[in-house]
């Protein structure tokens, strides 16, 4: 099993930036996809991104499309998340996730199994 430890949210004005970043254990972390989730009050959780193992494929939720991009560093077992022109919307936990197995496409919560805590990300109007 992966630990998963993510960091990077806090409070931001709307159309500012924040960058993600999603730690991972373990040895195997460049074998899966890896994808980003969040979770606004009262809400399910939601898809936002994800990126294949090598980093050549990425996915996005249409809402964020434009906006986020997600990326992945192999070497440092790590992924990240950079959101810009932010919105109140974008208030949410957000969580970085390692799929089961691979995938060709990876963007619904149940082909994940290993999740972080989360962080909390803060849009003010």
């Amino acid at each position: 099993q992966v630990q998963l430890v993510e960091s990077g949210g806090g409070l931001v004005q709307a159309g500012g930036s924040l960058r993600l970043s999603c730690a991972a254990s373990g040895r195997t972390f460049s074998t899966y996809y890896m994808g980003w989730f969040r979770q606004a009050p009262g809400k399910e959780r939601e898809f936002v991104a994800s990126i294949s193992a090598s980093g050549s494929n990425t996915y996005f939720a249409d809402s964020v499309k434009g906006r986020f991009t997600i990326s992945r560093d192999n070497d440092k077992n790590t992924v990240y998340l950079q959101m810009n022109t932010l919105k109140p919307e974008d208030t949410a936990v957000y969580y970085c996730a390692r799929s089961l197995r691979t995938y060709s496409k990876a963007i619904f919560e149940h082909q994940y199994g290993d999740w972080g805590q989360g962080t909390q990300v803060t849009v003010s109007s």
